[in-house]
């Protein structure tokens, strides 16, 4: 399926590769998931010893709940600062394409977002749930862009499997190929002893910088809706630098001017 703006499809460079067609994995194969994906559980004695120690617990319960901790990388908060730059292969309208993130700058918006794997189960609920809304952030001048480790052979397989059989169908946006991890290690999300992003999701302005981040791990997806409500909420203070936007703003609702005589006509009124 061809992206509905020619202006983002012109964002795109296709290589001159013939595009190659792998069959689609059997149901077997496709709908594994392997044991990297799962809640990293420590294992050996330091790290045990070191787990026990962050969290105050009974030792008894540790093995009968399921641990949640990784080991991402830990850099300086993004938030605020220019987003790390890239250049890498995609798949986009079943073709192999290269996507460079500061080609966006000064032209639109990007919803930036991380997932750990492809042919796996949360993964596909949110690649879909974003593509089948693209037309939405398309009208708010934006582009989504999805990253993972897997090559872009894998990404193509996956494109090329039915919906109701774990794939993804024709998407609207590009699916990036992160295969030597510099782009999830550079934007912090990267878990270096599985091999693998957490779901990172970076809204990226205009002029290149990262105004919001979410990380969520492995097993709990993340809100096409609250996305679009973030970004909304961030194009309305650039255009109204001299008002801020309360907890749940949506459009149309009352926003806050952040000074202390002034904030108290929008507390008056709620």
């Amino acid at each position: 399926m061809a992206c509905s703006s020619a202006t983002s499809a012109s964002l795109f460079s296709s290589t001159t590769r013939p595009l190659l067609s792998p069959k689609p994995l059997p149901p077997s194969s496709s709908l594994s998931i392997p044991n990297s994906l799962k809640p990293f559980h420590p294992s050996s004695s330091a790290a045990a010893a070191a787990f026990s120690r962050s969290i105050s617990i009974k030792r008894s319960s540790l093995h009968s709940r399921r641990s949640f901790t990784v080991r991402a990388s830990s850099e300086l908060p993004l938030v605020g600062n220019i987003a790390p730059d890239f250049e890498a292969e995609a798949v986009f309208d079943q073709e192999f394409i290269k996507v460079k993130l500061s080609e966006y700058i000064g032209k639109k918006y990007v919803i930036l977002f991380f997932y750990p794997l492809d042919f796996t189960f949360v993964c596909p609920t949110e690649i879909t749930a974003f593509s089948d809304r693209h037309a939405e952030f398309e009208a708010l001048n934006t582009e989504i862009l999805g990253v993972s480790v897997d090559s872009v052979f894998s990404h193509l397989a996956w494109v090329q499997t039915d919906r109701k059989s774990g794939g993804l169908g024709d998407l609207n946006y590009p699916l990036i190929s992160d295969v030597t991890k510099s782009i999830s290690k550079s934007y912090g999300v990267l878990i270096p002893d599985q091999g693998i992003a957490l779901r990172g999701l970076f809204i990226i302005d205009k002029e290149g910088v990262i105004q919001h981040s979410t990380i969520n791990n492995l097993a709990i997806g993340r809100s096409v809706d609250e996305t679009k409500r973030t970004l909304q909420a961030l194009q309305y203070v650039q255009e109204n630098p001299d008002e801020v936007c309360p907890a749940g703003w949506k459009p149309g609702e009352k926003s806050m001017k952040p000074d202390p005589k002034l904030s108290k006509e929008y507390f008056s009124a709620v």
